[in-house]
């Protein structure tokens, strides 16, 4: 019978490559909207109905350790009103600000906003502005 000598730096590099690289991967938990945004980048006051001159903010909430792209679609009535993306690398729970403003004020009616992380949706969250 053949027997095999294991030293403890073996082991623990062993069980290192069995658990430590079983962290999630970089995901989208939560879309927050609302019109104030914390030093954090989440979302500080939650709303879905604005007022025209309203700056609109919505984080999108990630965990995992990871890189990527986030983005998201403004939409009102049919049409894109804003598509901005953002670079993200991330080891914990983080939240990631976009946000639409008008110096005109906006239309009144509904609005949709959709996330994207690399170009999959992960989410929409309507609003209205009145």
């Amino acid at each position: 019978m053949r027997t095999f000598n294991v030293s403890l730096p073996a082991l623990f590099l062993l069980a290192c490559l069995a658990g430590c690289g079983s962290s999630q991967p970089l995901r989208v938990t939560s879309l927050q909207l609302g019109r104030s945004v914390n030093a954090d980048g989440t979302v500080g006051t939650f709303t879905t109905s604005f007022a025209p001159s309203d700056t609109i903010y919505v984080s999108v909430v990630t965990t995992g350790v990871g890189s990527g792209t986030l983005g998201v679609r403004w939409m009102f009535a049919g049409r894109v009103v804003g598509e901005p993306k953002k670079q993200v690398s991330y080891r914990d729970v983080a939240a990631t600000e976009f946000h639409l403003q008008s110096g005109a004020g906006f239309p009144q009616g509904d609005y949709t906003v959709e996330a994207f992380l690399d170009g999959q949706s992960v989410g929409t969250r309507t609003f209205r502005v009145q």
